[in-house]
């Protein structure tokens, strides 16, 4: 299978230090991508969209965002794709330990709630990290193969948010154990993760310090640690810790300070430390945004609003991050000629692709959208600075039915189940504990929180779950309310909808050829500069 451990487009004379790992091997270099297809979670950047992506000679990504819970609610649907992916892993007896807990053929009765995972810690169990490393194996492998089991031949990454701090390295480790070509992180500054990909390459352990609120006692460390050759040994399959390719990695930045803060601070390995390119992605893509830089201020409308400070400078991107690639994110997708002119290597789109037939959105909140996107001139996508638990503004689109709704909101029970975007906090006793600013009111005050904090804060975990089609069955009997997620520029995906038998929709690969062609008469346009 067509791999490379570090990617350097045209700079083919960097030397990247690369020839102290042991798994350094020469294999010939793919061409760079020119379209990075978004890692928008949860799963809605799934193995099928990356497919299409990749089969078309793009970067397809899958969102590797709560793959574990999506993993064993999927099982219990009766998904019979994961169970296709899972009997090529190396360890068939701890695949059917998970299926032997999970998997129900035919798939759960609507109304019965999921059975859901422990919440993740700071020492998780076996069964934990099982979950996760299967979960991300099968979606790379899914990604990266046709029906029939054969290699597409095509790059695949996978995208973490760094915010989401305990699942990360396992997630990572299940992804490369599938071969994935690239790692890409935004959501937070990814400083350590060139190291751990440097590292779990190797087999070696990896000690992740984790972003804690409060002050740690002296001599105490907060710090996840996961180690290949532990959890094959605690899997009773020692043999299977061995050497494996590294991706690629690009984190996601907003900045050409913060470009260069990671170049010299990053722990990978070479001179670019483990660095291969960037994304750059502007205020106005979907999901998490970066703050504004400075002190925060709204609009009228009560959204961040973003300055002079928050624009980035592309030629002095390129000069100040040693040449690296770049990929410029955010209402791009008719940009091709101004990035390719100003010296980027492409772009990354995600909201066209969100609403593709083949994305992982289910189809009554895609016919939805699409309704809402054809028949309102004035949708707007509110930069929200409350939605999500994180404290980053998030992108939410005014759909009916969803927590974007003020009532459905309020008439939601306030539960946190899942709890991925949970921040450790020092206990006054000294230990470190979890809240998220999303839990119920009393649970958060009761662990030192402030009331402040918990206004409009919503459940991203289960509303973005219900969107990827895996409510959860709240008491009552009512499933979890989805929140739909998009770019500001979500009415340019209006040129691809058609109609066919009643239902409005367009393909993955409608975008390619839109893509495409911006790129070729980008690239001819750029040359006669």
């Amino acid at each position: 299978m067509l791999r490379f451990i570090y990617l350097v487009g045209c700079l083919m004379s960097m030397s990247h230090g690369w020839s102290s790992l042991k798994m350094t091997t020469a294999l010939p270099k793919p061409p760079l991508p020119r379209i990075i297809q978004g890692g928008m979670g949860i799963r809605i950047s799934n193995w099928k969209l990356a497919r299409e992506v990749s089969r078309r000679g793009e970067l397809g990504v899958i969102s590797g965002t709560a793959m574990d819970t999506i993993l064993v609610r999927s099982l219990q649907s009766g998904d019979g794709d994961m169970l296709g992916a899972l009997r090529h892993f190396p360890d068939q007896d701890m695949v059917k330990r998970v299926l032997d807990q999970y998997y129900i053929p035919g798939g759960k009765h609507a109304n019965k709630p999921f059975k859901n995972l422990p919440m993740w810690t700071l020492i998780p169990s076996q069964v934990l990290l099982e979950v996760t490393v299967l979960a991300n194996f099968a979606e790379v492998w899914l990604a990266k193969h046709n029906d029939d089991g054969t290699p597409t031949g095509g790059l695949v990454g996978i995208n973490l948010l760094t915010k989401v701090q305990l699942p990360t390295l396992p997630s990572l480790y299940g992804a490369m154990l599938a071969d994935v070509d690239y790692v890409i992180m935004g959501a937070g500054i990814p400083m350590a993760i060139p190291g751990f990909l440097d590292r779990l390459a190797q087999g070696e352990a990896c000690s992740m310090s984790l972003d804690v609120e409060g002050k740690l006692p002296v001599g105490m460390a907060a710090t996840f640690t996961f180690s290949p050759e532990e959890f094959w040994a605690n899997a009773g399959k020692p043999a299977l810790c061995t050497p494996l390719l590294r991706p690629s990695f690009l984190p996601i930045v907003s900045s050409v300070v913060l470009a260069q803060s990671m170049l010299k601070r990053a722990t990978g390995a070479g001179p670019t430390r483990g660095i291969q390119g960037f994304v750059i992605e502007l205020p106005t893509a979907g999901g998490h945004n970066a703050p504004p830089r400075g002190s925060m201020q709204l609009n009228d409308r009560g959204e961040p609003v973003y300055g002079p400070k928050d624009q980035v400078n592309l030629q002095q991107f390129q000069q100040a991050t040693q040449g690296l690639p770049f990929w410029l994110a955010g209402s791009c997708a008719g940009k091709f000629h101004q990035v390719l002119a100003m010296g980027g290597q492409g772009i990354q789109v995600g909201t066209a692709f969100a609403l593709a037939n083949e994305s992982g959105m289910t189809d009554h909140v895609r016919q939805a959208t699409l309704q809402h996107l054809m028949n309102d001139d004035s949708m707007k996508v509110f930069t929200d600075p409350q939605a999500s638990p994180t404290g980053f503004p998030f992108k939410v689109l005014q759909i009916p039915e969803t927590l974007s709704e003020t009532t459905v909101y309020e008439q939601r029970p306030r539960v946190c189940n899942l709890g991925y975007l949970r921040t450790p906090f020092v206990t006054k006793e000294g230990s470190i504990n979890f809240r998220c600013a999303a839990e119920p009111v009393d649970a958060y005050i009761k662990k030192g929180g402030t009331l402040k904090a918990t206004e409009g804060r919503k459940c991203l975990c289960n509303a973005l779950c219900a969107d990827a089609g895996y409510p959860q069955v709240l008491p009552g009997g009512t499933n979890e309310p989805g929140l739909v997620t998009m770019g500001d520029d979500v009415t340019f995906c209006r040129r691809f909808v058609k109609q066919d038998e009643g239902k409005l929709g367009y393909s993955a690969n409608d975008v390619m050829d839109y893509l495409l062609k911006e790129f070729e008469t980008g690239a001819r346009d750029s040359a006669c500069l």
